[in-house]
């Protein structure tokens, strides 16, 4: 039914090309405050600018104070979200609720109960990684900017979290989902385009492509869990949480969120292990699945990953 209801509102393909065009427009239009501090410090002459036509990342983002670098990163993700919200409703004439849940309205227990199992689970994990291996970690935890830290990212990580969640568990998954009358092919598209855009993460660079298992396995479980919940709301929870807690907790050099956060990693990335990329996808989340089949009384598993995209009416009837 979530895929389906989009039927009651206009959904005709080209709508879904515009919407894309209006939400990336609001991404570029909120990047401008970015570009133009950059051009600033460029024309003071005091720049690299051989580190930045190479794209040196780790140098572009030690360019500004990481406060205020987090803020720029972080701002495109609130244009587009905007711009995404003004296209559904002018574009297609549909709801928030209708864009987010296949309930009468949206779910926010499930939001918070998917924040904090996996705030929790994911602390636990980082925690326990210091206590073994306190060598790899440097406690950088300096009061008076972490709060300013907190603050940008307790208002800004969500919106972020949440644009990425609209656009792919949402706008894409619907829009795809009501043309090509499948649920399969819109959860494969959905995950993978979400891994990919992630191709341009510092993370890649440093751990190399098999990090990729990593981002769009987490695409595919944000997707099975939109798609047997009816609703994204554990989606908006779960990653919300995964980034809000990775922000405050631990940074690095190499990563994309560069943060004053309360430890800083020094390990070397090439020292990963394989384990540490796929233990995660493949066991964790697996259990995660199987937590929330529980809680939720998940059934009729194939019919709602795979199963055909039907009318409205017989939807209704059935």
């Amino acid at each position: 039914m979530y895929i389906e209801q989009v039927q009651k509102n206009l959904s005709d393909w080209w709508r879904y090309l515009i919407g894309l065009v209006i939400a990336v427009s609001g991404v570029f239009v909120f990047s401008i405050p970015h570009g133009a501090a950059l051009i600033a410090k460029i024309a003071t002459g005091d720049v690299d600018m051989d580190k930045i036509a190479a794209n040196d990342t780790a140098y572009l983002m030690g360019m500004f104070e990481p406060n205020l670098n987090f803020l720029y990163i972080l701002l495109p993700f609130t244009g587009g979200l905007i711009f995404l919200y003004i296209a559904v409703r002018l574009l297609h004439k549909q709801t928030l609720t209708n864009l987010t849940t296949s309930r009468s309205k949206i779910d926010w227990k499930r939001v918070f109960l998917a924040f904090l199992l996996w705030g929790f689970i994911s602390t636990s994990m980082t925690l326990i990684d210091i206590s073994m291996s306190p060598e790899d970690y440097v406690y950088n935890f300096e009061f008076d900017r972490f709060i300013i830290l907190a603050a940008i990212a307790i208002l800004l990580v969500p919106l972020q979290t949440s644009f990425e969640e609209y656009m792919f568990r949402g706008y894409f998954m619907q829009g795809i989902g009501n043309l090509v009358r499948n649920k399969f092919v819109p959860l494969i598209i959905t995950s993978v385009a979400f891994g990919l855009l992630h191709l341009s993460n510092p993370e890649v660079d440093k751990l190399g492509n098999i990090i990729m298992i990593y981002y769009i396995g987490t695409g595919f479980f944000l997707g099975i869990i939109t798609l047997m919940d009816e609703g994204m709301e554990l989606a908006l929870g779960f990653h919300a949480a995964n980034n809000l807690f990775t922000a405050l907790l631990v940074t690095a050099d190499w990563t994309a969120f560069q943060t004053h956060s309360i430890y800083k990693s020094i390990a070397d990335p090439a020292s990963m292990s394989v384990n540490e990329i796929i233990v995660p996808v493949f066991v964790i989340f697996p259990i995660l699945l199987l937590i929330f089949s529980k809680i939720y009384n998940w059934n009729n598993w194939y019919d709602k990953l795979a199963g055909p995209v039907r009318d409205i009416s017989t939807v209704d009837e059935a």
